[in-house]
């Protein structure tokens, strides 16, 4: 089995920055996609930005140059440093993966549990 764990989410003010980190951990043979998404309350969850082994990231208008998505595939991590951030922002962040648990495998999507980011003064 295949678990995502996510750290650094927390409490900032307006202008502050975070770095998101999510690790998957278990039977990885290879992973290609990997995502941010967010929910805030009452909203859809939405995508925030993501990055495949092909393709560098993509992103949500609301946070183009102010965040960025970034792999090591070594570590079968991604990131997600977020700088001035704002009240906005304010969400449940989620990684999702796309991952092969063997050679012969398909691509099977995991989810994180999520980690709280709240931005206020």
């Amino acid at each position: 089995q295949v678990q995502l764990v996510e750290s650094g989410g927390g409490s900032v003010q307006p202008g502050g920055s975070l770095r998101l980190s999510c690790e998957a951990s278990g039977s990885i043979f290879s992973s290609n996609y990997m995502g941010w998404y967010r929910q805030a309350p009452g909203k859809e969850r939405e995508l925030v930005a993501d990055i495949t082994s092909s393709r560098s990231g993509n992103y949500a208008d609301s946070v183009k140059g102010r965040f960025t998505i970034a792999r090591d595939n070594a570590r079968n991590t991604v990131y997600l440093q977020m700088n001035n951030l704002k009240p906005e922002d304010t969400a449940v962040y989620y990684c999702n993966m796309e991952v092969k648990v063997s050679m012969g495998s398909r691509y099977l999507p995991f989810w994180g549990q999520g980690t709280q980011v709240t931005v206020s003064s």
